[in-house]
């Protein structure tokens, strides 16, 4: 085999005829030569990329990410307080519109494409290489600090160990004297401390914009007069004991690090790497705990739910439809960010996992039946939720308004203390942090799957030393991570929360609809997806993506921009430099799309036409094969005369 040598420049086939013995041309059709200076290999044949041992694995690993914490703690809440059963018409709505095709786009645009991210848009439309970037740097912030909640279900976890729940009782060293246990809560809204208020879209819109993987805003602060206010021994042992963030003033401020926390962080990251160090084929084996486990728990718990006292009271509440509620511009805005963070186009993780099917896998199957299931789960989990709230409500003589949440207040606070009230408690609460544990698990392995996948394929030697880079990863996210097991962790959690993937993944994901339906163009794509499953998408299908899917994700981002807020909790409000360096988050993300746009454009050669038409024509295109070499466009293997036969 030659040597191989390569140049950067753009001539016309004219150009290079005293080479032409003894070059491998690869020529776009607008009859342009592209060279580049960086060698890799051009052996890219499809058989050889890994796939998963089994259908199921792929079904799994999707299901687990799309099906995380916020399918319990979020959707539930949601459809109570935007007109109960009604507020199903406008989730509906927008999950046919925007939610499904967006999550089947990506899917099949992994699966044809068979790459990561990076690799996947430089290919599809070079100029746009840099969404790829972006998603990955995205998943990249998201998983600083979404395996902390995991830490915390698994410190719960260890807790429940005990014939006595610790969070049942106000006699413990970190109770105050506002401390009231569950039986002496009688009335006002601050009884869980884990309220949040109806205004909480407006003022911290961000926060519900994580997915995937998580809606992570807590506001424990108490609305009633000093003289009523009081805490719950659940919320007190949360703030007080677990987080300690009575010992943290502010961001300046962190305190000490809680080494027990440190310890269930560690104890995640190595679940994490054993389970992801093989490929997918660890992942895909160890998805059939993390993903089925919860539907298991959910049915134990729903049957448990629907025979306790009250529960009637509060599945009522959470269906009884008020359709007034469907002609509010927030309720719609509710739904379309339910459905589109729940099923997490745009993290890369669908495109990754899509990617490791076999070509002619049925995508369009699997996109509805997996996007259906994730849905039907945040129904489901509806009735598990509020039976146990009408129960919590029966048994205070509280009203379901007192008692009903969202976010960690809902899953850390409220939820343990109704257990806790329940015969085999223990049991009980085993059991649901064990769930909590696993939707969280596969949830964390698709973000890390996604940015492994992509720096792996846009970087082989990634690939090859998988093991090492994983470690390398991890061991980055734990030291990060280090900082949110501090004393006032919880206050640099909530930053990286509310930044990280909120306006950024939005933007990112509507470059991604605009590049496919726009420049690459739905025609073309439906045609790739008729190369795989045999049949092309229909008009439907070309509608949503190419106009309908731009305008739902322009309608959740310019309503949050409207009602952005600085960032604050309880009396604590962040100082300007945390909302900058937020900010800085963010937008370091979204600037990878313009700013690999720019580096594109200056670094290929010709003129400025020449150039955007090479950059918007996909890596498909510019394949042409001469001498029995297939090679990419932006490629050209020089080798010597005699050896031109060998290559």
């Amino acid at each position: 085999m030659s040597r191989l040598k390569f140049y950067s420049c753009v001539e016309t086939k004219s150009d290079l005829e005293d080479e032409e013995n003894d070059v491998a041309l690869a020529m776009s059709p607008n009859r342009q030569i592209a060279k580049t200076t960086t060698a890799r290999d051009i052996s890219d044949s499809p058989d050889e990329r890994e796939t998963w041992s089994g259908k199921v694995d792929f079904l799994l690993s999707v299901i687990g990410f799309a099906v995380d914490l916020a399918n319990v703690w979020r959707f539930p809440y949601l459809c109570y307080k935007n007109g109960g059963g009604a507020f199903l018409v406008p989730y509906c709505i927008m999950l046919l519109v925007g939610g499904i095709p967006l999550f089947y786009m990506e899917l099949a645009l992994g699966q044809h494409n068979r790459k990561g991210a990076i690799t996947c848009w430089g290919r599809l439309v070079p100029l746009f290489k840099g969404i790829g970037y972006a998603v990955v740097l995205i998943a990249f912030y998201v998983d600083f600090y979404y395996n902390v909640i995991i830490a915390w279900s698994l410190r719960f976890f260890f807790a429940s160990f005990t014939n006595s729940l610790p969070w049942t009782s106000c006699t413990n060293f970190w109770n105050t004297d506002d401390c009231k246990p569950f039986e002496q809560q009688t009335s006002s809204p601050s009884l869980i401390g884990a309220n949040i208020s109806d205004s909480l879209l407006n003022s911290t819109i961000t926060s519900e914009f994580n997915t995937s993987l998580a809606n992570l805003t807590l506001a424990l602060s108490t609305t009633t007069p000093a003289s009523e206010r009081f805490q719950s021994a659940a919320s007190e042992y949360f703030n007080r004991y677990i987080l300690e963030l009575n010992q943290s003033d502010g961001l300046h401020n962190l305190g000490s690090i809680k080494w027990d926390l440190v310890l269930c962080l560690l104890i995640v990251y190595l679940i994490c790497y054993f389970s992801l160090w093989k490929g997918i084929g660890t992942s895909g084996k160890v998805v059939w705990f993390t993903a089925l486990f919860p539907y298991v728990v959910l049915l134990i718990l729903l049957i448990r739910g629907i025979t306790l006292p009250g529960s009637a009271m509060g599945i009522q509440y959470y269906l009884n439809p008020n359709f007034d509620a469907i002609y509010k511009a927030e309720v719609w805005v509710d739904a379309a960010t339910q459905v589109f963070f729940s099923l997490g186009p745009g993290f890369g993780v669908l495109l990754a996992y899509a990617s490791y099917n076999k070509y002619h896998n049925n995508v369009y199957k699997d996109a509805l039946l997996t996007s259906c299931i994730n849905s039907a789960t945040s129904f489901a989990a509806g009735f598990v939720i509020f039976s146990v709230l009408g129960y919590m409500a029966h048994t205070s003589g509280q009203n379901i308004e007192d008692v009903a949440t969202e976010g960690p207040g809902l899953v850390f606070v409220v939820y343990p203390a109704a257990i806790a009230t329940m015969p085999g408690s223990t049991f009980w609460a085993l059991i649901f942090f064990m769930m909590l544990l696993t939707l969280g698990l596969d949830s964390s392995f698709g973000g890390s799957e996604a940015i492994i996948t992509a720096l792996s394929d846009e970087f082989p030697k990634i690939g090859r030393n998988r093991e090492i880079f994983v470690a390398g990863l991890f061991s980055l996210y734990f030291v990060v991570g280090l900082a949110s097991c501090t004393q006032g962790g919880f206050y640099f959690f909530q930053l990286l929360d509310r930044y990280a993937a909120g306006y950024s993944i939005l933007v990112a994901v509507f470059f991604e609809a605009i590049a496919v339906s726009w420049i690459y163009g739905t025609d073309r794509f439906c045609e790739d997806i008729r190369d795989m499953i045999g049949f092309r998408p229909g008009y439907y299908w070309q509608v949503c993506w190419r106009f309908v899917a731009p305008i739902f994700l322009l309608f959740i981002t310019v309503y949050g921009l409207i009602g952005y807020e600085p960032l604050s909790y309880e009396d604590y409000t962040y100082p300007r430099w945390a909302n900058a360096l937020g900010w800085c988050i963010a937008g370091s993300s979204v600037m990878m799309i313009p700013a690999v746009a720019i580096f594109k454009i200056c670094t290929t050669p010709g003129t400025l036409r020449q150039r955007l038409r090479i950059l918007t024509t996909p890596w498909r295109d510019q394949q042409l094969s001469v001498n029995g070499v297939t090679a990419d466009a932006t490629q050209v293997r020089l080798t010597d005369t005699k050896e031109a036969s060998e290559v």
